[in-house]
Formats: structure tokens, sequence, C-alpha cells
């Protein structure tokens, strides 16, 4: 399949075909957020095995920008010529293009049945999790913070960080090396931390069964003694995700599972824990949502007390907002906040929320160069302005 680049240009719509059945791309982001593909093969009628290209002419206005794509654009072309049948799915496609696409301008790659996209429901903890990060990520209110990440030769990664609290003026570091035996699915991360606790946690991952994540954890305080110890299992599949996990505690662990189920976007889950030692129930959780890609709907109710949603909605490619809230029928209390993303291009974003009691929270962040990031981020007070107590956080990311 010979193309030039004009003919490059002018295929943006690329679908797929009879070679995967009911799969379609849906859309390929870039770092930038630009959207140059979109496609669908619902009602889809060609009988050759290929893709199927189309025009797409409002993109004629970004031709000089489509130039730092086409390595994406040939990769996913270049699929087609490999007759790629059976059983790869969504997933598989996803993977074998961000392998071969520049890492830099992917982000992402959305592969579809049907309607909605193939994706594995998250874990409970990870419900609502966009939403979180609009109001989360990007903000380090009284704190320098230090994060520094690298890779040897050898595959050993080592992640080291260090927190400054302004108001305590403590000081926590932590440095964590962790190294993956790919074709066992075995991962071996060791911790430690400026409180001299020692962490090591061994993983084994789609050895057993396909979806089936085991690991076991210890936890090592040399100066108290204290000494503790948990076992996890996950299982995760295009329909549901389960996780259940147990401490080591003498006097009867505490067993936590949650599970969470999909279907055609809607999402149902549930999350409990048992304390063995006094018998009874710690956690009833309930959570319903629901996913069409750019719009991410969440509720919650936690042991019939506390009731929360949420709602994340990416407008733009390059704006991404959300809203929370929530309300506890103990104390009558209701928290509302929003807040917001905007992308000012591929090395900066602006971030901005607010809350009900008038705090307000603002964010910039900008990628000095490949693999250094500054985030700079402020907290105002919006009710006791004149007096102060305003709180500002740095953080500096060195990644090689």
């Amino acid at each position: 399949m010979d193309i030039d680049d004009d003919e490059l240009y002018r295929l943006i719509n690329v679908k797929v075909v009879n070679s995967f059945p009911k799969t379609e791309i849906r859309t390929i982001e870039c770092k930038d957020y630009e959207k140059i593909a979109t496609s669908s093969a619902k009602n889809n009628n060609r009988k050759d095995k290929g893709f199927g290209l189309r025009d797409n002419s409002y993109l004629s206005s970004t031709r000089r920008n489509l130039l730092k794509f086409l390595p994406i654009l040939r990769t996913v072309l270049s699929l087609a010529t490999l007759r790629l049948t059976g059983g790869v799915r969504g997933p598989r496609l996803y993977r074998d293009v961000c392998s071969r696409a520049s890492n830099r301008n992917l982000v992402r790659l959305q592969v579809a049945t049907g309607r909605n996209p193939i994706m594995s429901p998250p874990p409970y903890a990870d419900l609502g999790k966009n939403a979180r990060d609009v109001f989360g990520k990007g903000y380090h209110f009284g704190l320098i913070k230090l994060d520094c990440k690298t890779k040897t030769s050898s595959g050993v990664e080592f992640n080291t960080g260090g927190t400054s609290n302004q108001e305590t003026g403590k000081i926590f570091g932590t440095l964590e090396t962790k190294y993956k035996l790919g074709e066992y699915g075995l991962t071996f991360s060791e911790k430690w931390n400026t409180n001299n606790t020692l962490a090591t946690e061994v993983s084994v991952q789609d050895q057993l069964v396909k979806g089936l994540k085991l690991s076991a954890d210890c936890t090592f305080a040399p100066q108290t003694g204290s000494k503790t110890g948990h076992f996890k299992t996950t299982f995760q599949n295009e329909n549901v995700a389960i996780n259940a996990d147990m401490d080591l505690d003498r006097n009867g662990p505490l067993i936590q599972a949650s599970a969470v189920i999909g279907y055609q976007g809607w999402l149902a889950g549930y999350q409990t824990a048992f304390d063995t030692q006094n018998k009874k129930l710690t956690k009833n959780n309930f959570a319903l949502g629901f996913s069409t890609g750019d719009l991410i709907l969440h509720t919650n109710v936690d042991d019939g007390q506390e009731f929360g949603g949420s709602i994340y909605q990416r407008v733009t490619p390059k704006l991404e907002t959300g809203v929370q809230l929530a309300w506890s029928s103990g104390s009558n209390n209701t928290k509302f906040g929003i807040g917001a993303k905007y992308d000012l291009d591929r090395d900066a974003a602006l971030r901005a929320k607010v809350n009900n009691t008038s705090q307000i929270g603002l964010g910039y962040q900008q990628r000095l160069r490949d693999g250094i990031t500054l985030t700079l981020s402020a907290l105002i007070d919006g009710k006791n302005f004149n007096s102060g107590g305003h709180k500002i956080g740095l953080a500096l990311e060195l990644e090689a």
C-alpha cells in the first residue's frame, strides 16, 4: 500500500472492515489533542478486506499541522497490509499502534465495537477518576515537590521524590525501584521512605488466566518492629473488573472486595469490607455510572450515609471540565465544586477550580523541555481574601 504524503493528508477517515469484524477506530488523539481521524464501521457493506478511506474536508485548513501526524497515519494504514484477522481485539490493536507510533504525539487510540468503545470497566476505586483528576492533578497547595524518574538500560526503573510542607516544615522523601520480567508477567518493586519504612511487592499478571493479576506486598519498620502484609487479586476483562484483597493481621484479617460490571457504557459497582475479628461489615458502598467517552457520569452511596456524584466532560479537544457534589445525611453538610483544565498548547496547561466555601484553586503547568515539567499552583480563600492564609505550591518533575 503506497500512499504519498498528499494522499495521506486527504485520507483522514479510516474504516476497519472485514479484517476486524464489528470493530472501528473511533478517534486518534495527539498530545495537543488535535483529532486527526474519526471513523465508523456501522452499516459498512464493503466486502473487500482492508481499510475504506474517505475524505474529510474540514481538516484542509490544518494541512501543515498534519505533517507530524503522518507516522501515526502510516502505522494505522500499515496494519491493513498485515492482514491481522481472527482474535485481534480492540486492546490488542491499541497496543500494536502505540508500540509503533510516536509516544510524543500519540495520547490514546480508542477502539470500539458497535457504538461504544471497547474498554474494560475500571476498578471500583477508579470510578469517577476523570472528574477527580480535574480537581486533584496539578495542585500542590502548601508544598514544594520534586520527583525524579529514570530507567536503566537493563530495565530497572528508579523513582525518587521529596516533599516539603511549608506549614509544618516537615520533609518527606521516597525511593522506589521496579523491575519487570515481561515474558513471565512478573514485577518486583521495593520502596523506602524517610519514615524508615521498607516495602516490597511482587506481582504476576496474565499467566494463570488472561486478565488475572496476583500480588503480595509487605512493609517493615525497623525502629518499631511493625510489620504488615497483604494478598491482592485483580481480574479484568471487557465486561467486569473484580478486586479482592486480604491483610495478614494475626488477630483476624480484614477482607475487602469490589466488583464493577459494564454494559454498553453503563457501569454498576459494589464495594464491601468484612472485619473477621469483629465479624461485621465495615464498608457497604454502591456506585452507578455512564460513559460516552467525552462525557462520564458517576454517582455513589457509601454506607447509606454519604452520597456523591460527579460529571466529567471533554468540551473541546483542549478543554476538560468537572463537577463534584457530595452530601452527608449524618451532618447534613453539602459540598460542591466545579473545575476545568485548558491546554494552551502541547507544552502548557491552565487549571482552575472553586468550591462552595469560596476556595479558589489555580494552577499552571509548563513543560520546559523533554523530561522537565514545572507546575505552579495557588489556593485563595475567597471569604477571607484580605486576612491572608493563602497557599502556594511548586512541583518539578524530572524524567530521563
